[in-house]
């Protein structure tokens, strides 16, 4: 049977470290106080003339290092971003050209945090299905540009930043081979306003007036995103497991979107799953959107905090509302 396989990631972060001192200033906290509330210390914030394609490009030119094959034979470019460079072109197209892959076939993932997962799946189905032979899937984001340094919901969080994977497909037979054994995805676009950019698309265009009201900045409702986020995630992963017969005691390694430490908390006490399964890299790099499971996966895997034959578990939920979980043999 076919079955597709990360054979290389990576990541990229910018060299400029914000930590919650700088982040406090104009909020009515401290700097202890966010680090007790998200759990993050430091973040990375783009330099003035980074955007995300240059952060997408460094990233996925180590994932095809990793994999050692050569950006010009990839066969498709899935981006996950929710800051483009630009509305149009995509992002994914920027980033082609940037890795001089001229037979790949590009396009931009919006699926806010999930975008990463949502790209995995359908490289893994490009894939099994024979329509490709290399999928470098990547998120990328820069979000620092869309933050209202004022709202304490959103300034402390939010961090820049691109991970990838380089995806293959290969011929395998019996159930321990490594691979992808499924990306589950949902959403609920019923809650959409619960974390949003609401002005800068065809409904309400750039204005002097949406400028002035900081509509062009993430708007978060914190306290009751916090309570779907943990109760959908935790219920799609306790799925993924019934589904495929999985314990909790058989997973290696999780990897989840780094949306906050007391998101991340609350879903591992929920599947009563242990907090050392959990790889984490919030703390030094806050919540990077689509990015921030990729990029967490990588330093995983240099790290050596994954082994050949782990069972891997990822989980997504974010902006749409979006959410995903996917099983892999590593």
């Amino acid at each position: 049977m076919r079955r597709s396989r990360i054979i290389g990631t990576g990541s990229y972060l910018p060299s400029r470290v914000v930590g919650n001192e700088e982040v406090s200033r104009p909020l009515r906290l401290n700097a202890e106080a966010i680090e007790r509330r998200t759990g993050i210390r430091t973040r990375r914030w783009a330099a003035e003339d980074e955007a995300s394609s240059d952060l997408a490009a460094l990233a996925a030119l180590k994932a095809c290092e990793a994999a050692g094959v050569s950006p010009e034979s990839v066969d498709a470019i899935l981006l996950s971003t929710t800051s483009p460079d630009m509305t149009f072109p995509s992002t994914a197209c920027l980033l082609q050209q940037r890795l001089q892959a001229p037979r790949a076939a590009a396009f931009d993932v919006g699926a806010s945090c999930s975008g990463f997962l949502y790209g995995l799946s359908m490289a893994d189905a490009f894939l099994r299905s024979g329509q490709y032979r290399r999928c470098l899937v990547v998120a990328a984001e820069v979000k620092s540009r869309f933050l209202d340094p004022a709202d304490e919901a959103t300034a402390i969080l939010f961090g820049d930043g691109a991970g990838a994977a380089l995806v293959t497909v290969e011929e395998v037979s019996g159930p321990a081979a490594p691979g992808i054994l499924g990306v589950r995805l949902y959403a609920d676009g019923s809650r959409y306003g619960m974390i949003s950019m609401p002005a800068g698309g065809s409904r309400k265009p750039a204005s002097p007036e949406t400028v002035r009201a900081h509509e062009h900045t993430i708007r978060i409702q914190g306290v009751p995103l916090f309570r779907v986020a943990v109760k959908r995630l935790a219920e799609a992963v306790a799925e993924t497991l019934k589904e495929f017969g999985v314990g909790v005691s058989d997973i290696g390694r999780v990897v989840f979107h780094q949306a906050n430490g007391r998101l991340l908390s609350a879903v591992l006490e929920r599947l009563k799953m242990p907090p050392d399964k959990m790889y984490s890299v919030l703390e030094r790099f806050g919540n990077t959107s689509s990015a921030s499971l990729p990029i967490a996966l990588d330093y995983a895997v240099r790290e050596e905090r994954i082994a050949p034959g782990d069972l891997v578990l990822m989980g997504t939920f974010g902006g749409g509302l979006t959410w995903g979980t996917a099983l892999v043999r590593w």
